[in-house]
């Protein structure tokens, strides 16, 4: 497969990333960002551009791939509607299109998160955003999906970007073998996101909005 992976430098992305060079029938993968991984590996080709909903340079190089992983994303805390809704609606949907011109046969799976409205008319402003971006890439793409992970514990080495993330995955660290006994439909891993996600281009899902169950 060719996969291509949005947000390859966030925690999950990082997930991600690394199942898609350890995975045998993986023979490329393209990071689309605006930073470098900075990793090296004979898989692995960036693709760097300077703002993310503005994907028109890279087509040719998004045209014939498999599988895209759509793991760019940020938290909402201290952002208004308008500025949240460019970065987890315009964006993911910027890429979706293109993919549904150039690679309209590739799986698209685009990582939301458990609590996601899929009404659009709920209370909480990240889920009604998040659930109006599902609903579109569903919509678009005969193969799109929407991965819905629940708590994440970060694992080889996978770091938030966030800083109160880190915070609270240094606090909680000591607590995840527990939580994983305890809680496991609601804890998954950012190395078990990217094995799903694989699993799920190789194979399909009969379930296109994936819960942490499903994911685990």
């Amino acid at each position: 497969m060719r996969v291509v992976i949005f947000g390859a430098t966030g925690m999950v992305g990082q997930g991600v990333l690394r199942e898609c060079l350890l995975a045998e029938d993986v023979r490329e993968v393209l990071t689309v960002g605006r930073r470098p991984t900075g990793q090296r590996h004979p898989k692995l080709r960036e693709l760097t551009v300077a703002d993310v909903g503005e994907l028109e340079a890279v087509r040719a190089e998004l045209t014939g791939v498999d599988a895209c992983f759509y793991c760019l994303g940020v938290s909402s805390l201290g952002l208004d509607e308008a500025v949240y809704t460019r970065i987890s609606y315009d964006y993911p949907l910027a890429a979706a299109r293109l993919l549904a011109e150039v690679s309209p046969s590739a799986t698209f799976i685009y990582v939301s998160g458990v609590g996601t409205d899929s009404t659009e008319r709920g209370r909480v402003m990240w889920a009604r955003v998040k659930g109006r971006t599902e609903n579109a890439v569903l919509d678009l793409l005969p193969n799109g999906y929407a991965a819905r992970p629940g708590f994440i514990q970060p694992t080889h080495g996978a770091v938030s970007r966030t800083r109160a993330y880190r915070i609270g995955y240094a606090v909680t660290r000591p607590l995840f073998p527990v939580l994983r006994r305890l809680l496991s439909n609601h804890v998954t891993t950012t190395d078990g996101i990217g094995r799903a996600m694989l699993r799920v281009a190789r194979e399909g899902s009969p379930r296109r909005v994936l819960g942490n169950r499903d994911l685990r």
